[in-house]
C-alpha cells in the first residue's frame, strides 16, 4: 500500500540498491507530486532518469523532446485526461506506457489497453513493484532495440519462427511479413512468441496471463485486448482470423498453416 509519509524517510534508511544502470528515460505525467516524486525516487535508484510534469499538457512537451523509453501517466489529470495523453503518445511513438490511476473498474484497464496502453497500475500501489515492472517494460524496448544483429535463418537458439508470409525473431523482437518489418509492441511480440513456441497447442487466458505477463492475480481482460490488436496487424479479417484462432473453451492458439 501506498504510504507517503513512510516512503518519504525510507532513503534515510534503506541502502541503495547496487546494479548496472538502465540508461533509460521515463517521463512521469502524474499530478500529486508527492507520488510523482517517489516514483521518480524509485527509479533514479535505478539509474532511470526521470523526467516529472504534473498535467497532460506539460507532460507532452516532455515526451516530444525526445530519448523518451517510457511514459508512466495518471489517467486522473487536470485539462487533459490519461487517455487524450495516451492516444496523442501513441500516434507518434509506440513507446511503453504504464497507465496509474485511483479508478478500480476494469472498465478503465480495458479502455486503455484498447488505446494501446501496455500496463495498468491502480492506486494504492507498491513504487517498489511499479518500479520492478517499468524495469521489465525498459528491458523489453532494449531487447526490441538490438535489431542490428538482424534475421538469419536457421540460426542456433530457434529464434526464427515463420508462419505463411511472416517471419518473427525472438532474438531481435521483430515481425517481418514478407521481408517488411511490422509495427508491433514488445508485449504483442512477446505473446506471439509464446503461441508460436506452441503452435496448435489452445492456450487459456489465465496461462498467457501468467506465462507472458508474468503474474498470478490482475485484470486477466487484456489478454483478449492484445489479441484483437495483434489480429488486427496480422489478419485480412480479424474477424475470421487464419493465423490467430480461438479454442472456444479452451483458449488461444496459432495455426502455422493458416487454414481456414
Amino acid at each position: 500500500m501506498l504510504d507517503l509519509q513512510l516512503f518519504a524517510i525510507a532513503p534515510l534508511f534503506m541502502p541503495v540498491r547496487i546494479g548496472a544502470a538502465m540508461n533509460a528515460k521515463v517521463v512521469i505525467i502524474e499530478d500529486d507530486e508527492d507520488i510523482a516524486n517517489l516514483i521518480s525516487m524509485y527509479l533514479k535508484r535505478d539509474g532511470i532518469e526521470t523526467v516529472v510534469a504534473h498535467s497532460g499538457e506539460s507532460g507532452l512537451e516532455s515526451f516530444r523532446e525526445g530519448d523518451v523509453d517510457l511514459v508512466v501517466l495518471d489517467i486522473n489529470l487536470p485539462g487533459m485526461d490519461g487517455y487524450e495523453v495516451l492516444q496523442a503518445i501513441k500516434k507518434e511513438r509506440d513507446v511503453p506506457v504504464v497507465m496509474v490511476t485511483a479508478r478500480q473498474e476494469d472498465e478503465d484497464a480495458i479502455l486503455g489497453f484498447g488505446m494501446g496502453a501496455d500496463d495498468y497500475v491502480a492506486k494504492p500501489f507498491s513504487p517498489k513493484v511499479l518500479a520492478a515492472r517499468i524495469r521489465t517494460h525498459l528491458s523489453r524496448v532494449r531487447k526490441a532495440a538490438g535489431e542490428e544483429d538482424g534475421i538469419t535463418r536457421g540460426s542456433p537458439g530457434g529464434h526464427l519462427m515463420e508462419f505463411g508470409p511472416y517471419q518473427l525473431d525472438s532474438r531481435t523482437y521483430s515481425l517481418l511479413k514478407n521481408g517488411e518489418k511490422l509495427t508491433m509492441s514488445p508485449r504483442e511480440i512477446d505473446l506471439l512468441i509464446h503461441l508460436a513456441r506452441h503452435p496448435g497447442e489452445p492456450q487459456s487466458q489465465e496461462t498467457l496471463y501468467r506465462t507472458v505477463w508474468e503474474r498470478q492475480y490482475g485484470d486477466i481482460s487484456t489478454v483478449a485486448v492484445h489479441i484483437q490488436r495483434i489480429r488486427k496487424k496480422i489478419e485480412e479479417d480479424s474477424a475470421r482470423p487464419r493465423w490467430i484462432k480461438t479454442f472456444h473453451g479452451r483458449g488461444y492458439y496459432l495455426d502455422p498453416e493458416g487454414t481456414e
